[in-house]
């Protein structure tokens, strides 16, 4: 495999999503890691001298944010520093008074931080007042104060801020997170913590996690033979309602699995992402990551665990696709090899209908075949220990998407879904006619819109070079405000000027734009904006197709929905149709 021209560092990571293998807890060296830890960097050596324990990259002091929140349990003293020996590994639990099994699992937990085979362990739990549906702080003591005479020795720290579950993506009760005795994340585990398994992190305390680190979990052999098994034994996750989630699974694979695990853990309705490798040679079970890119035929691939009553599976593919060419074969930014190519592996058959479509739907916007791979899983491993939550460990590390592009709901499916149908209109001036846009609602945009919608159509925002899908979008169709509606631009006038952004060389018409100076730092522009909406939407430079007029309208992706030719008469446009033909 060459090597990746440049890196990309993944930006923006406001929240560390990260995930967990419990399987490694009970069997911590049921395998040998990879030597090989530069990902996408790989040799023809056997093996990468030059490895770095990725613990040593973590991004943040925990124990010292664990030390200075306030301590409720009476007797155990006022701060989370009367309970945390700095010289000892510690173990978190995330847990909410509304989840029935974490107040069913406190007196366990109580439990194991007094039972000797934990004494090189801090044992310690938080909550978040205020967060997740969590009763507000001063409710919560309350409450609490009469509840801890039952737990006189478990250390109760209270997060008002939420910052730390923030921090770690926690979104699901109970969680817990392992951190060594530096205060650094190890690892985070969503879901019940089983006696047996804390044990196992126990034992491997007092070697400060070294087991742990260099292992690879014992392998998941999910097959469409043994899932059904494997879901009446897994486990239970509480959401903010207090009510065991209704967890679906699909198999995501998209490139390099560290972008995408950290990707998937962001969006909201995801209950949980781990790395591994899927549908290779069943004649190499349990592959190691060497094996994988000397050609096992596994593709890294993010198993994804959703909520299915908050996030439905055609929504969780939207933001699957707009981080991934579907029209690459075995690359994936600057990652080339059959093991990085794109897939969605289903073990219900009931999922295939809906990809099927989800692909038809995602073809109508590319001229090239769309090639990602569609088919029942037949195998999946869970990938070496340090390939799980790396960017939570690493975040600079390696990355080809923008994991920000989580934040935003996809497609622009609000605001598509809050617009007021449109008047009929047979001709190319009543398309046009601007009263037919105006009833939209400006005080709702916060709602309808994305966050990267509204920063740029309200507050005159730009999305990053080449981050939009438009950019590389050229199938024939048309270009409408994402607030109002109102036409804008032919899919026949756009081309690819390499700039990073959609371009156009004229709009659909002079008057559906307006255009001004624009002086703001410290650069002369002319800035565009649409004519109903007032919505900003780029600007327009002289530097063009000469034989087009010259003229290049650089727009942002985010300001624009685009309508698919097949899709324009039922959605009002029908009369523009032979313009885009």
């Amino acid at each position: 495999m060459s090597k990746p021209v440049a890196w990309r560092v993944c930006r923006n990571i406001g929240i560390l999503g990260t995930s967990a293998l419990l399987s490694a807890l009970l069997l911590p060296a049921c395998g040998q890691m990879s030597n090989a830890t530069d990902h996408g960097l790989e040799t023809d050596k056997a093996e990468n001298t030059g490895i770095t324990d990725s613990r040593d990259m973590l991004p943040s002091d925990l124990i010292g944010q664990l030390q200075q929140l306030p301590q409720l349990t009476q007797g155990l003293g006022e701060t989370g520093a009367a309970v945390i020996d700095p010289n000892k590994p510690t173990l978190v639990k995330f847990w909410a008074s509304w989840c029935p099994l974490c107040l069913g699992t406190l007196e366990e937990t109580e439990a194991w931080r007094t039972n000797p085979q934990f004494a090189g362990l801090n044992v310690i739990t938080v909550a978040s007042p205020g967060q997740l549906n969590e009763k507000e702080a001063a409710e919560f003591a309350t409450w609490y104060a009469g509840v801890q005479a039952d737990y006189p020795k478990l250390p109760v720290l209270t997060d008002a801020s939420g910052a730390i579950i923030k921090q770690l993506g926690v979104q699901v009760y109970p969680s817990w997170a392992i951190l060594d005795k530096r205060g650094k994340l190890v690892r985070l585990i969503k879901g019940n913590l089983t006696s047996q398994q804390a044990f196992a992190l126990a034992n491997n305390a007092s070697n400060d996690f070294a087991d742990l680190k260099n292992s690879k979990a014992a392998p998941e052999a999910t097959t469409q033979n043994n899932v059904q098994a494997q879901k009446q034994k897994g486990d239970v996750y509480y959401n903010a309602a207090g009510k065991p989630i209704n967890t679906q699974t699909i198999y995501l694979a998209g490139g390099c699995f560290w972008g995408l695990e950290a990707y998937m853990e962001r969006v909201d309705g995801v209950v949980d992402a781990v790395s591994g490798y899927a549908n290779g040679n069943p004649n190499k079970p349990n592959p190691s990551y060497q094996q994988v890119i000397a050609g096992s035929g596994h593709a890294e691939t993010v198993k994804v665990t959703y909520d299915a009553d908050k996030i439905d599976l055609p929504t969780l593919l939207s933001y699957y696709f707009r981080v991934i060419d579907p029209t690459s074969v075995n690359k994936q930014g600057n990652d080339r090899g059959e093991q990085y190519r794109t897939g969605i592996y289903y073990t219900n058959a009931a999922d295939k209908p809906i990809i099927d479509s989800a692909l038809q739907q995602l073809q109508t916007k590319f001229s090239q075949p769309v090639v990602v791979e569609e088919q029942p899983l037949d195998n999946f491993y869970l990938a070496e220990e340090y390939h799980q939550d790396y960017l939570a460990k690493n975040p600079n590390g390696y990355c080809h998407i923008d994991i920000s592009l989580a934040d935003d709901k996809p497609n622009s499916q609000a605001a598509t879904q809050s617009r007021v149908k449109l008047a009929p209109a047979t001709t190319i001036q009543q398309v046009l006619e601007p009263s037919r846009y105006a009833n939209f609602d400006k005080n709702a945009l916060k709602n309808t819109l994305t966050k990267a919608q509204y920063d740029i159509t309200q507050k005159a925002g730009t999305e990053r070079a080449f981050s939009h899908e438009y950019d590389h979008l050229f199938a024939p169709g048309i270009y409408v405000d994402v607030v109002s509606g109102e036409p804008l631009f032919l899919s026949t006038d756009k081309y690819d000027s390499g700039c990073g952004w959609p371009s156009f060389t004229k709009p659909i018409d002079p008057q559906v734009v307006t255009e001004s100076s624009d002086t703001t730092f410290n650069m002369v522009r002319t800035e565009v904006r649409s004519r109903v909406a007032d919505s900003h939407l780029g600007h327009v430079f002289p530097d063009g197709p000469r034989d087009k007029g010259g003229l290049r309208y650089c727009i942002n992706g985010g300001a624009l929905q685009f309508i698919p030719v097949d899709a324009m008469p039922k959605s009002g446009y029908g009369a523009l149709v032979d313009l885009v033909k």
